[in-house]
């Protein structure tokens, strides 16, 4: 796997601005089903086609041509056998996070250590989407939480496994440093939740 240019390179304020399309496409696409099906159908619906329109947006920012038609008919084949299998809300909507990651893992990183950082990173998302559904009830903000914080995964260094493996020029600190202040904020978050 090699990592992939673009022509239109993916930025952090390019990711934001996407989350905040999707988030206001979401609520006023969860809106107008609700008024036609149950709440339950209507999330499911609703975040299937935001995740399908955020794998669409990844794949126009990649310059790989090779595989979209079978990632498109793969990640559908997911979005389909999804809706029939996960019983749950939560289930559902972690088996599409899973699914945004690999389609990024496949397009947009050259090693492991970058896609065990993406999947750190679609981890984080889902804690920011909870905690901002939580604690406003919103689901644009939910959303948009859940993808602004998707939208760090350009800042992952493409030869971060390279570097492990030597140990030479790769400085762990601010890492261990960001590590200790994430783990924090998610006890703070969890504590806020439980009481």
């Amino acid at each position: 796997m090699t990592p992939m240019t673009s022509d239109r390179p993916t930025t952090f304020l390019g990711g934001v601005a996407v989350a905040f399309v999707l988030a206001a496409a979401g609520a006023a696409v969860f809106a107008a089903l609700t008024t036609v099906l149950t709440g339950s159908v209507a999330i499911r619906a609703t975040s299937t086609l935001v995740a399908g329109a955020y794998v669409l947006y990844l794949l126009s920012r990649s310059n790989e041509r090779t595989g979209r038609i079978v990632t498109i008919a793969v990640w559908l084949s997911g979005a389909v056998s999804t809706s029939v299998f996960a019983p749950s809300l939560p289930l559902f909507l972690v088996a599409h996070g899973v699914m945004i990651w690999l389609v990024r893992t496949l397009y947009f990183h050259a090693s492991f250590a970058a896609a065990l950082f993406d999947l750190g990173i679609t981890g984080l998302a889902f804690a920011a989407a909870i905690w901002a559904a939580r604690t406003s009830a919103s689901l644009f903000l939910a959303v948009w939480c859940f993808f602004l914080v998707q939208a760090l995964f350009v800042a992952i260094p493409e030869d971060a496994n390279a570097q492990a493996q030597s140990g030479s020029g790769f400085d762990d600190q601010p890492f261990k440093r960001a590590q200790r202040s994430a783990g924090a904020a998610l006890r703070r978050l969890a504590n806020s939740i439980n009481h």
